[in-house]
């Protein structure tokens, strides 16, 4: 057995894995992080950034079938009713299709008056040049040019140091100006790729210099757009390293701060959000994340994370189910049924403990509404487990509680009562909880709703058995004010007319049983009226068993009946 590090502390049974770690280096060892002033921490989200979806440029890249027009044109189409308003639409010189695309945009009249479309360019004269061209006849566009800045990259991918780099992206950057002068409407974003590796004052070299030379102004600001190429660092990192370059660039009110978070660490949504404290004001992303490796940052989280913190996202996710339709359909990936939000599991619960506090809260939620005097859609929410109201992304009640063997009692009856108006009695639940708990340990699966309220029927409203009712009837008795209750009883092979007297209809029942020979005691009664039907529900004791059974009908006298008789034929089983 490997000895426990000395620092290890007497609790942790960890020992050193086999993984050859030595091989990588801290981030601190890779980017220097200037110990600046620390603001962030403090900040709040107040505000949704401008969005900038990048799934018909960065996304499509990603995509072992790249999109074609008509499906751009669908996930365009989606992007702009869903209200983005800056759109990466492609990258007009690196295919055929791309470049078709933009010219499908730019002369088919398919750009709303208050959408820009973005198009990517690399620092090269004729591929800037072929950029140009596709936008032509645009009414207004944003040319985006990106080069990799940092060490490795310079030295490895590029071959050039950074004064050559610099000349490179001036170069671009000149020509870009002047074929802008006969297009107006043209706007420019930056992007150092690899930002997050990149030394800090070559950063702020290469974006104050493009400031200047692009004559940015407030009614005319340059976007610079730094990119998390590729997580190296817990997101508190990026989030000093874009503070910084906010608080030192210079001209800083005709520059929008962007930022381009990859999920390399599984955190990309993270270095968003804190980007966005330290000053970022534009966030490029895809919908659920799509992108190289593994992804893109997810809007759809983002934005919905500002909405359950009571602030506007500015997106449009009353149908969100409709969106994930349209995105799997058009990058032919499947949305991960866990995925935040938008999976189809994310708003429901298995667990008997978790059902039992949604159903609670649901129930409070709707009771509050009432105090309230306004719709349950308009009252504050506060239901344990659900961050949202699933209602307003479009979803339905029906699928936040499901039903297997890891469900409890609340689970099974929060399912009868919305899918099929069964409300059972508190303390009836317990005993359905281990009826269906023993069916889905037997079959290992979900129980549908459908399944759940067979199950319930054939347990509890079987009122055929050891004792029958042929026929029956209940009449006034005069003599006490009670009820009289005539029937034909059959027990076993034996038929006999029987009656029995009581103060209500189900206590004289019970004394015309005890004429037939069965002792019944009714431990507990209700009944619950609905728009048509009524259930009953009886627990009744024979001899030293306790049974549940239920009935329902439209005549409330028949269902009680049927309730008890039910109870009593599986108490003698």
């Amino acid at each position: 057995m490997t000895p426990t590090p000395a620092p290890t502390p007497v609790w942790n049974p960890q020992r050193p894995g086999p993984m050859p770690y030595h091989r990588y280096r801290p981030f601190q060892e890779r980017v220097r992080v200037p110990a600046a002033g620390r603001d962030w921490p403090a900040a709040r989200l107040e505000r949704a950034p401008l969005w900038a979806p990048v799934d018909l440029r960065d996304g499509n890249q990603a995509l072992a079938e790249p999109m074609d027009t008509p499906r751009k044109r669908r996930f365009f189409d989606l992007l702009t009713g869903m209200g983005f308003k800056e759109i990466e639409v492609g990258y007009p010189s690196a295919s055929r299709t791309d470049f078709d695309f933009v010219r499908h945009l730019a002369t088919g009249g398919a750009v709303p008056d208050d959408v820009t479309p973005v198009v990517f360019t690399p620092a090269r004269r004729d591929l800037i040049d072929r950029t140009f061209e596709a936008i032509e006849g645009l009414p207004r566009a944003v040319v985006h040019l990106y080069i990799a800045t940092s060490p490795v990259w310079r030295d490895v991918v590029l071959g050039r140091d950074r004064a050559e780099v610099w000349r490179t992206v001036r170069e671009a950057a000149e020509h870009m100006a002047r074929r802008a002068d006969r297009a107006s409407c043209v706007r420019f974003q930056f992007s150092p790729e690899t930002f997050n590796l990149t030394e800090p004052d070559f950063v702020l070299e290469l974006c104050d210099g493009l400031t200047a030379l692009w004559d940015a102004s407030p009614d005319r600001p340059v976007t610079h757009n730094l990119p998390a190429t590729v997580e190296i660092a817990t997101p508190n990192v990026y989030a000093d390293q874009i503070e910084y370059v906010h608080r030192n660039l210079s001209r800083r009110d005709s520059v929008i701060l962007s930022v381009h978070p990859h999920n390399d660490r599984g955190t990309g949504v993270a270095c968003a959000e804190l980007a966005v404290l330290a000053g970022a004001q534009r966030v490029e992303g895809c919908l659920f994340g799509n992108g190289e490796r593994t992804g893109n940052v997810d809007l759809v989280t983002l934005a919905l994370n500002l909405y359950a913190q009571g602030v506007d996202p500015m997106l449009d996710f009353r149908d969100l189910d409709a969106v994930r339709e349209t995105v799997e359909q058009c990058n032919r990936l499947p949305v991960h049924p866990r995925h935040p939000y938008a999976g189809d599991l994310v708003h429901t619960a298995f667990s008997g403990t978790h059902q039992d506090a949604i159903g609670k809260g649901l129930a409070r939620h709707a009771e509050r509404a009432r105090e309230l005097g306004v719709p349950e859609r308009e009252a504050p929410w506060s239901v344990p487990y659900l961050p949202i109201d699933p209602a307003d992304v479009g979803r339905s009640y029906e699928a936040v509680i499901r039903v297997n063997s890891q469900s409890g009692k609340g689970g099974a009856a929060y399912v009868l009562r919305t899918a099929h108006g069964v409300d059972l009695p508190e303390r009836m639940r317990p005993d359905f909880s281990q009826v269906v708990q023993r069916a889905t340990d037997d079959s290992g699966r979900e129980m549908t709703t459908k399944e759940l309220y067979a199950l319930f029927r054939a347990t509890y409203e079987a009122a055929d058995g050891e004792v029958a009712l042929d026929a029956w009837s209940v009449h006034p008795d005069e003599a006490t004010g009670g009820h009289r209750f005539v029937c034909t009883l059959r027990t076993g092979e034996r038929t006999g007319d029987y009656e029995g007297t009581g103060g209500g209809p189900v206590s004289a029942f019970v004394d015309a049983l005890a004429g037939a020979g069965i002792a019944v005691e009714v431990l507990d009664f209700c009944e619950r009226g609905g728009d048509e039907d009524t259930d009953a529900f009886a627990e009744c004791r024979v001899g030293s068993v306790s049974c549940w059974g239920a009935g329902r009908d439209a005549s409330a006298l028949a269902a009680s009946v049927r309730a008890v008789l039910s109870a009593v034929n599986r108490a003698l089983r």
